[in-house]
């Protein structure tokens, strides 16, 4: 699997604006590597811009999705990617005022049986999973059908 994406191939699988990307960049929401004037992101990078993006559509804003990832580095000491790397499970669920990062089902349904107000739960796990394989089967479906590709084969015909 690709190691460093550009900003354009960002763009191209997580459907961010080349704008907010900047903008993000900017804030230090995700801070890519630099090899001169061009932005590289790792594929742990584009895991969390991805996921934040998902977390955008759903409502949070992006003071609440900084509040997710403080939360997640200052409870792990890891990125959002690598907490949910493997075969883990993890579930992230928020009533708008605390966020919960559950493991287990019980300790789920006994956050819903105790919560008074209405809770929005997202698998971070399943999250992660769809966000690489969507990035494998674009890095299939471009390896071949590439301009490039496409050229060398007019040239050789």
């Amino acid at each position: 699997m690709q190691d460093r994406f550009t900003s354009r191939e960002v763009i191209t699988l997580t459907g961010i604006t080349a704008r907010q990307l900047q903008w993000w960049d900017e804030r230090g929401v995700v801070r890519p590597d630099r090899e001169g004037h061009r932005r590289l992101y790792s594929m742990n990078q584009l895991t969390e811009i991805a996921l934040i993006c998902q977390l955008r559509n759903k409502g949070f804003s992006l003071q609440g999705v900084r509040k997710v990832v403080r939360f997640l580095d200052r409870e792990f000491g890891r990125g959002l990617a690598q907490i949910v790397e493997g075969d883990s499970e993890i579930h992230l669920l928020t009533d708008g005022r605390d966020l919960y990062l559950e493991t287990s089902a019980k300790q789920i349904v006994d956050i819903l049986k105790n919560s008074s107000q209405p809770i929005l739960g997202i698998c971070l796990s399943d999250a992660v999973r769809q966000i690489r394989a969507g990035v494998i089967a674009a890095k299939a479906s471009t390896s071949v059908t590439s301009r490039d590709y496409v050229k060398r084969v007019r040239k050789a015909s």
